[in-house]
């Protein structure tokens, strides 16, 4: 067989796969706003927020201690009294009984619900069946309205017919007044608090358990380990980000605790948490002196003790949960 010897076409330059050709350089005002983007454009999605922040968050702050700082009734600014407000605050046994009271329901409320919630989420992360449908369950006390939350609740505890001292007569124990002391009083609204939040710290820590390699419960399996011991060996540790996260939250919502407590002192002596302020939180007390004595720069200085309040706490749950790893 004979070779082809007829001359072939010679391939293009850009066929063969040569350097093409340079490209023209971009002109240096826009290579300049090409650089000026990618350094401040960051800056520039976030500023939305900050200015957000600034206007709802840190305005009313700093104003709020400037009142503070006044003799401000509804008629306007009155004269500078400085810290007179704050001194008087700390020699008020008022202020400190509703101190009292909100760190009494903050323990009741914080501690069993966060322990109800790692126990649900350990029952969540489990192959159940119609396990989606009790994920979206738990999340019904949360879309609830609270001002329904507290009034079926207040009928719920009712001294002459709620269903718990109904349920408490079966059992031949006598009926409890619950509005009449502290610790039933505590215990009511407490039952609230955590009848709406459990299920939404249960799912924080569901999302933080899926996280979890399997191949650790695997592995200690094999090694022999139970249930139990590889879920306070395994599973906790590994969420005690989600923990700190739920203690701090809850530590702060349990500080600003008002509308559940208001709803439950029915009556004239709402405001005031039961005649002998028996339940009355921080937040109530701030409420009753600016909005119902009207005196703005002391109830601005409750304010201000309550902000104090919860920083000193977020400070001591943090220094706790780290020095816990």
């Amino acid at each position: 067989m004979e070779a082809d010897l007829r001359p072939r076409p010679v391939a293009s330059t850009a066929a063969a796969g040569s350097t093409p050709p340079p490209r023209r350089p971009r002109s240096g005002w826009r290579d300049r706003i090409s650089r000026v983007e990618v350094r401040w454009s960051p800056y520039l999605f976030i500023v939305p927020f900050f200015v957000i922040f600034a206007v709802f968050g840190l305005f009313p702050l700093v104003y709020t201690a400037y009142v503070s700082l006044h003799d401000w009734t509804i008629t306007g600014a009155g004269e500078f009294v400085g810290l007179d407000n704050y001194v008087t605050l700390f020699g008020d046994p008022d202020f400190w009984n509703s101190v009292y009271n909100t760190l009494g329901m903050l323990v009741l409320a914080t501690v069993p619900q966060l322990l109800m919630a790692l126990v649900l989420a350990s029952l969540l992360n489990q192959r159940l069946r119609g396990v989606t449908f009790l994920r979206m369950g738990v999340l019904l006390p949360i879309v609830t309205s609270v001002a329904a939350v507290g009034i079926v609740f207040s009928q719920v505890f009712d001294r002459d017919a709620g269903m718990v001292n109904g349920l408490l007569g079966l059992v031949n124990v006598d009926a409890v007044d619950w509005r009449a002391d502290k610790w039933s009083s505590w215990s009511a609204i407490a039952t609230m608090v955590n009848w709406r939040w459990t299920g939404y710290n249960a799912l924080i820590y569901l999302a933080a358990m899926q996280a979890i390699p399997r191949d650790l419960y695997e592995a200690a399996t094999v090694d022999g380990a139970g249930k139990v011991r590889q879920f306070w060996s395994i599973t906790v540790p590994n969420i005690r980000p989600a923990i700190v996260f739920t203690v701090i939250m809850s530590t702060i919502a349990g500080m600003q605790l008002f509308t559940e407590p208001l709803i439950f002192g029915q009556g004239s002596f709402a405001i005031s948490g039961g005649s002998l302020r028996q339940f009355q939180t921080v937040s109530m007390y701030m409420f009753e002196k600016a909005f119902r004595d009207f005196d703005y720069g002391y109830g601005s200085a409750v304010a201000w003790m309550i902000f104090l309040l919860i920083t000193v706490l977020g400070v001591v749950n943090f220094l706790i949960t780290r020095r816990s790893r």
